[in-house]
């Protein structure tokens, strides 16, 4: 399973290796080994034990490439390891490079061990046909260690963890072979205390078969030998461990809330603009689930915002005028209609203004909070018809001006003053005889309207970035995919 074939690999993930190489970068890919093919396609992380005295020129070829750092939820960051995702533009994947300046182990509820072996597990370390890899004798011991630490310890096995995973027993069957277990002895040298007796009987914990009274005298046995590696007392592994493995369900399940990765750089926020059948939904719903399983995403939707309780109360009047047909409901200020607008228009069109700007305060907020944030659509003053203040445009057709009506006006207009701009702003600009053949489920006229506002408009006065969304789907979204990773 180490071999593996160079033209398998994602194009960053081949730059990235070749550039380590050229700068005598002193690495390794230190655990998962069996699975290397899958590493170099992006389906698992790229695990990069790095020499501490290249951190620097490590990171800075990460960042010549496109990486970005990103943090792990509050209370999961390790000491000397750290997070970069990369982004691939041939294939649209990320690349996860799980950096190690130091080897951190032991159960994944608290990673309580650090072994101070990185040197020598470097210097162990040949050039395969793509990563350098550590010796398989070194790699043997390590995932030994790490195993009964996950699985065999009388705590793990309380809490269910005692169980090797598929992946994980094909990895220790890949390795356990008569050559490389001739080898440990020379690894074991390097790690005082662990003697070849208590590996063997580490290694028979880790079988199927095995009683539960020896693999809990191996974990006990390798937490004893490891004490001085230990980053807390015993005790209080015991305590984080069981009170993560309660909390984390908890924290799941009842509050449907899990924690995820946040950009070192900070949130950003995005708003994609565009008319009529421009794909914006689209492109908001592939970014979210391109980006949202590893990073901390939201999405909200300005032009359509949430109706707040205000507005809940106002509209359910109006609505009742309506069933009594006090007066008949106005459609937008697109349709062509010579009728004047009325005073519940007016209203209802200051209730979605005010919608928007609070639609806007808790998408700043996350942003500002370390959250990206996909707009759907955004709020532009003096500048777009649409999604902008609408009672100066239909104040014209209005019978008379009063001081009620300048007062909605008036209203409308501020929230809209207090709408900044986005992080970035992408518009999707498509020909608007496009749009009117994409969107067939609206009226002719006010999809060539809003389609055509958006193709007229000067978007560089505003620093916008402007797609061509005549494009195809594929085409489109690999643009704003790029645009928007150079911008995190």
């Amino acid at each position: 399973m180490r071999k593996m074939e160079e033209q398998d690999a994602l194009d960053l993930v081949v730059k990235l290796c070749k550039i380590l190489v050229a700068q005598k970068i002193d690495y390794c890919h230190w655990k998962s080994n069996s699975f290397l093919s899958s590493s170099a396609r992006g389906d698992n992380d790229l695990d990069l034990l790095v020499s501490r005295a290249q951190t620097q020129s490590f990171i800075e070829i990460l960042y010549t490439l496109g990486f970005k750092e990103s943090l792990v939820p509050r209370g999961e960051a390790l000491p000397g390891v750290r997070n970069y995702y990369g982004y691939d533009q041939k294939t649209g994947r990320l690349v996860h490079v799980h950096a190690h300046f130091q080897l951190i182990l032991g159960s994944d509820l608290s990673k309580n061990y650090h072994l101070p072996i990185e040197q020598v597990y470097l210097e162990s370390s040949t050039r395969g046909e793509l990563f350098r890899v550590s010796a398989p004798e070194f790699e043997l011991v390590i995932l030994v260690i790490r195993m009964v630490l996950k699985h065999s310890t009388w705590d793990s096995i309380i809490m269910r963890h005692g169980n090797l995973s598929s992946s994980e027993r094909y990895e220790l069957n890949d390795l356990s072979t008569e050559e490389t277990l001739s080898k440990v002895n020379t690894v074991l040298l390097h790690l005082p205390g662990l003697n070849r007796n208590l590996f063997d009987l580490c290694l028979q914990s880790l079988q199927p078969d095995c009683p539960y009274w020896t693999r809990i005298k191996a974990g006990e046995q390798i937490q004893k030998v490891l004490r001085t590696c230990a980053r807390y007392p015993h005790w209080l592994d015991i305590i984080l461990k069981f009170s993560r493995r309660i909390w984390q369900p908890v924290q799941r399940r009842v509050f449907r809330c899990m924690p995820k990765k946040r950009f070192v750089s900070g949130g950003l926020f995005i708003a994609i603009i565009g008319g009529d059948g421009a794909g914006k939904t689209t492109v908001i719903d592939e970014l979210y689930e391109w980006l949202s399983g590893k990073f901390e995403v939201k999405k909200f939707h300005i032009g359509k915002p949430a109706w707040s309780w205000t507005t809940i109360a106002i509209r359910g009047m109006l609505k009742i005028g309506t069933l009594l047909h006090l007066y008949h409901f106005e459609g937008d200020v697109y349709e062509e209609s010579l009728e004047p607008h009325g005073y519940p228009w007016f209203i209802r069109t200051v209730c979605t203004a005010r919608d928007r700007y609070l639609t806007y305060i808790q998408a700043r907020r996350s942003s500002s909070n370390g959250s990206l944030v996909l707009c759907d659509r955004y709020a532009l003053l003096d500048f777009m018809k649409m999604d902008g203040p609408q009672c100066e445009f239909a104040i014209t057709n209005s019978p008379k001006m009063n001081w009620f009506l300048k007062f909605l006006t008036d209203k409308e207009k501020s929230y809209y003053q207090q709408i900044k701009l986005p992080d970035l702003l992408i518009v999707l600009k498509v020909d608007p005889e496009i749009a009117v053949q994409r969107k067939v489920d609206e009226t002719e006229a006010s999809v060539r309207a809003r389609s055509s506002e958006v193709w007229d408009l000067d978007w560089g006065k505003l620093s916008a970035f402007e797609i061509n969304a005549n494009r195809s789907k594929e085409q489109v979204l690999s643009q704003v995919k790029t645009l928007v990773w150079e911008h995190l």
